[in-house]
């Protein structure tokens, strides 16, 4: 990959009327950092991203040209691309007609859904709401030669929650925009809003049990829920992204890199949990057997996860469950999954039938378009395996539903609670079949901050905020659907990004980017309709740099946010108190992207980087701080009470925990691999093969792997939960 050179001096001044064209794009011409000082873009940025939004600005020309656009482009449009409004609030908008020609507007509410899902074939009526033009002049305007008027309207405030249609008609032609209304606020439930809710973190694929494939699956996510709710008395259980990775090895090992965010990993199915596969002929049970052999003694294996070996096997087996007859039920249920899922579950299920079709082989150019002809016809010659696909996506989805409810039913107040990743691998799933709107020829990242002075490109391409708008933000709202499908809360993470993103043109450097904005008030507006119509909690990962004024909005709209202890610091750089902390937040010690806490108090992680070459300054100067940063914590904890002089790795960690737990947050969070006294990081920032990421099971302070069937056996967890549920 080619790196862009480092611009000219006379390319620094970025002439005005290309700031002008970047502010009409929600393009941003600088930045702050993690230390308060301005960075202004370069032209050479402004111009790679505007170009990648689609806006010609390589000359002056070429700007001038789309300026003028900018300023009439609204008026090109009969109707807004979409609306997205605010429950109780009247929300005006323009309607463009030829100049002097009446219009009529009226609103098609959202069909109430049907009680039964084989309801919803049947024709619905729909109520209809007729709006009146307000008595409201504008001048006229001539755009491309034409004369237009504008005419304005207003979205009632009494109209209910949900996806609705605007139209407008006149002369013979109809426009058509989404209309979304959604709450002012995502309430908490009751017993959280009056008290608190602890809960478990972990990497589901590191949590193993004797039954597992090699990688924690969806029934070792049930059995770990319920043991935690009725040995721990935990309320909540978060665990990684479970995102879908590629169909075939070698699978991409990070969870926040997945091929496709709607759907699941089929990595993570119990092949033995499938009704199918109990009433397997003798001859398939044998099959399945041999299929799990060479990887049966992979779950207390102590190296790293072999996600490959894993999937090998588990394809082999679920290939044969696939093809066993289904009771008329069955099928039945898997048709009408299949049905609710639509064309984003053909979709997915025909890129994954392709790219095993391919054996990883080139993409041909003809296939690049899911609409195309070339895509239609290999569709249909590879029926059966985008059926195998479809399936997967039905299994994984009871088995996703079995989870939350044995946590539900085994006492926990809110379940499971999923992970959303940032973005999608450039040649995923999603990127194939959602095109339209994604930003091609740049990806996302973060500018330069203290853990990463070079900033971070993260390789996934953006969504384009006005082709996601004339899309009715549909592949968004779809995508939530199905990850809040079986779901108590969702983290979001890195959730800045609904309201800016990093975009680093193809080529640069990570730092070599511009922030582009986006409409937050939609995006986080659907995030709340969808999270209330689930009946779940909405955690932001609201860390690193971000404008002051992001989280007070997050909390209007119900969002909690994240505190994590090692970050929250006063302004003379000590410990926050636990008083100070946010009430409307998810605090927690750790993340999973630190080291677990014993580790970190060790230093571990310096040692770690310094072997790997990825320090940036001399590591006796990072050592030197990290010994600070643990000192400055220990004579906290003293001064509170929590530690004697000469406390215990053990002690430290639990007085740590003690500190979260006395913050008003409404959520508390505990890593299980500080539950456990685990020291190694699951990811190294930096590397890639140099460290085994994402693939390090779950193992005591010793190292030895501790398996599911043993974990709340162990002293130092039993000891934990004692400190979380001290009265």
């Amino acid at each position: 990959m080619s790196i862009v050179n480092p611009p000219r001096d006379d390319e620094d001044k970025v002439p005005e009327p290309l700031l002008e064209l970047a502010a009409a794009h929600g393009v941003v011409p600088d930045y702050w950092d993690y230390d308060g000082n301005r960075h202004p873009i370069r032209a050479s940025t402004l111009v790679a991203v505007l170009e990648a939004l689609g806006v010609p600005a390589s000359s002056p020309e070429k700007v001038a040209v789309s300026l003028e656009h900018s300023a009439d482009d609204e008026w090109r449009r009969t109707l807004p691309p979409s609306i997205v409004a605010t429950a109780g609030a009247e929300v005006p908008f323009a309607v463009h007609v030829p100049d002097g020609t009446a219009v009529e507007v009226w609103i098609e509410l959202e069909a109430e859904r049907p009680a039964h899902p084989r309801a919803a074939g049947a024709p619905v009526r729909r109520a209809r709401r007729t709006l009146t033009q307000r008595d409201e002049y504008v001048e006229p305007r001539t755009v491309d030669g034409r004369r237009i008027g504008r005419a304005t309207f207003a979205v009632p405030a009494d109209l209910p929650l949900g996806w609705h249609d605007l139209y407008a008609s006149t002369d013979g032609s109809q426009a058509r925009a989404t209309l979304v209304v959604t709450p002012e606020r995502l309430e908490l439930a009751p017993d959280i809003e009056l008290g608190r809710a602890w809960g478990l973190m972990a990497q589901l694929y590191s949590v193993r049990s004797k039954a597992s494939w090699g990688v924690g699956d969806l029934a070792d996510l049930a059995d770990l829920a319920w043991l935690g709710a009725r040995h721990a008395g935990a309320d909540f259980l978060l665990i990684n992204p479970l995102h879908a990775a590629e169909p075939r090895t070698p699978m991409t090992p990070s969870p926040y890199l997945p091929t496709s965010r709607r759907f699941v990993n089929p990595l993570y199915i119990r092949v033995e949990d499938i009704r199918e596969t109990a009433y397997l002929s003798a001859a398939d049970r044998s099959l399945v057997e041999w299929a799990f052999d060479p990887v049966r003694e992979l779950s207390s294996d102590g190296g790293p996860i072999d996600r490959d070996a894993a999937w090998e096997a588990k394809k082999a087996a679920l290939e044969v469950v696939f093809a066993a007859p289904r009771s008329t039920a069955r099928q039945t249920a898997f048709e009408e999954f299949a049905a609710e899922q639509g064309k984003g579950l053909e979709d997915f299920a025909t890129w994954c039938a392709i790219t095993d079709h391919l054996a990883g082989r080139p993409w041909p150019r003809d296939l690049g378009d899911p609409a195309s002809r070339a895509v239609a016809a290999l569709r249909h010659e590879l029926s059966d395996a985008v059926e195998f696909y479809c399936w997967l996506q039905w299994v994984a989805d009871e088995q996703l539903g079995a989870a939350q409810r044995t946590a539900r039913e085994a006492g926990m107040s809110i379940g499971i609670m999923h992970d959303l990743a940032v973005g999608v691998h450039p040649e995923g799933a999603d990127a194939w079949a959602h095109r339209s709107v994604l930003a091609a020829g740049v990806s996302v990242g973060a500018p330069p901050d203290m853990y990463n002075q070079m900033g971070q490109n993260w390789s996934q391409p953006p969504w384009h905020p006005t082709a996601l708008a004339r899309a009715g933000y549909a592949p968004f709202r779809d995508m939530l659907r199905t990850i809040l499908r079986h779901a108590g809360a969702i983290r979001i993470d890195h959730v800045i990004g609904l309201f800016r993103l990093w975009w680093i043109p193809g080529g640069a450097r990570a730092d070599a980017g511009a922030y582009v904005r986006y409409d937050h008030e939609a995006l986080i507006g659907i995030l709340c309709l969808e999270a209330q119509r689930a009946g779940a909690l909405v955690i932001g990962e609201d860390l690193g740099v971000f404008e002051p004024w992001v989280r007070d909005y997050l909390a209007d709209r119900g969002v909690l946010g994240t505190s994590v202890l090692w970050f929250e610091k006063t302004p003379d750089g000590r410990p926050l108190p636990p008083d100070d902390y946010r009430r409307l937040s998810l605090a927690t010690v750790t993340t999973h992207d630190l080291p677990p806490t014993a580790g970190y108090l060790a230093g571990e992680h310096v040692d770690l980087r310094e072997r790997l070459g990825v320090l940036t300054e001399p590591v006796a100067v990072v050592r030197r701080a990290a010994r600070a940063e643990r000192d400055s914590m220990v004579a906290f904890l003293r001064e509170r009470g929590l530690v004697g002089d000469d406390p215990s790795e053990r002690e430290l960690v639990e007085a740590l925990h003690r500190v979260v737990r006395q913050t008003p947050a409404v959520l508390v969070g505990v890593s299980l691999a500080d539950a456990v006294g685990e020291r190694r990081s699951q990811n190294q920032p930096g590397t890639d093969q140099e460290y085994p990421n994402w693939k390090v099971p779950l193992a005591d302070s010793s190292g030895k792997v501790v398996m599911l069937e043993d974990l709340f056996d162990n002293a130092r967890l039993r000891s934990l939960a004692g400190v979380l549920n001290e009265r």
